[in-house]
């Protein structure tokens, strides 16, 4: 049996900016690691983007060769992104403060933790982007 999780988006940009949204993720259970609810959410933001390869990848991690934008990271050219890869470079961020995982506004640090999915458990993925000129 799956469970829906919602999971929020934000940014250390500002509440309200183009990045902060909302959306839901199908999980196998009722409850999952943080490896694996990395893994799910980056797997299927890689294989959305892979249907269609719009300009902009929105995803957890920038992909190599791409861009940040507002909207997302544009590619510099249109090609399907390895979902591992993507999961490695998530990993690597988790680790080196590229994001922020809460659940229900508890902050989480280590990929084996598991998480227990209730219907209004929300996680936020917090992405902190550096400041320019800082």
């Amino acid at each position: 049996m799956s469970e829906t999780l919602k999971i929020r988006d934000e940014t250390t940009f500002g509440f309200g900016g183009y990045n902060d949204r909302d959306f839901a993720l199908d999980v196998p259970e009722e409850r999952i690691t943080v490896r694996d609810l990395i893994r799910a959410r980056v797997y299927r933001e890689v294989r959305n983007y892979n249907i269609d390869q719009p300009e902009v990848f929105q995803g957890l991690v920038q992909p190599s060769d791409a861009e940040r934008s507002l909207n997302g990271f544009k590619m510099r050219r249109r090609r399907r992104i390895d979902p591992e890869k993507q999961f490695e470079l998530a990993k690597r961020a988790f680790y080196s403060n590229g994001f922020i995982l809460l659940v229900d506004d508890r902050q989480v640090d280590e990929l084996e933790e598991e998480i227990e999915i209730r219907p209004d458990t929300t996680v936020t993925f917090l992405k902190l982007v550096p400041l320019v000129g800082g």
